[in-house]
């Protein structure tokens, strides 16, 4: 599993790196590793717009999206499985048409 990190580090790594010092400068007095802090100043730069990209917000508003249809998907397999086991245990009424 990933190893996690403080926003207020991350928060303070941009701002050195900002500020004019190297990433390995930064990494060299921090714990994350020299990728770890350039996928965030990468990530920085996408989300402030001065580089192509999908902002973090958008990208997170996407995953929670596919987590709702995944789950919405999931209920109407389910409600269509109960449907199809109720269609065999129940007899249509005499008289009445087949739904379609």
């Amino acid at each position: 599993m990933p190893r996690t990190y403080a926003p207020e580090l991350r928060r303070r790594v941009i701002d050195l790196i900002e500020s004019g010092q190297s990433v390995a400068e930064v990494a060299a007095m921090v714990e994350p590793t020299e990728q770890t802090i350039y996928n965030w100043w990468n990530r920085h730069l996408v989300d402030t717009g001065r580089r192509a990209g999908s902002p973090s917000i958008e990208s997170s508003e996407l995953l929670a999206a596919r987590r709702q249809i995944a789950e919405l998907e999931k209920e109407l397999a389910a409600t269509r499985r109960a449907n199809e086991l109720l269609k065999e245990v129940v007899p249509p009424k005499v008289g009445s048409k087949p739904f379609r």
